[in-house]
């Protein structure tokens, strides 16, 4: 998709600087990827402090071992 965008060229350099792409179009993708994963990340903290993982009442790290020697 090409993009015509307004950004201040300090931001632009910190952004090629810190991302090391070969092109501003690089650069932005390396950024745009970086910031899509803390924002998943983030996402899925949140899931996990609402709802905590937790093991059933029945688990045993031998009975674990056991599936995963069938496997």
């Amino acid at each position: 998709m090409k993009v015509t965008a307004l950004i201040p060229d300090d931001l632009v350099n910190e952004v090629k600087q810190y991302a090391g792409g070969n092109s501003l179009t690089e650069s932005l993708i390396v950024a745009l990827q970086e910031w899509l994963s803390l924002k998943k990340i983030k996402s899925l903290n949140i899931e996990i402090k609402n709802k905590p993982l937790s093991f059933s009442n029945d688990f045993s790290a031998d009975n674990i071992r056991k599936v995963n020697r069938k496997a």
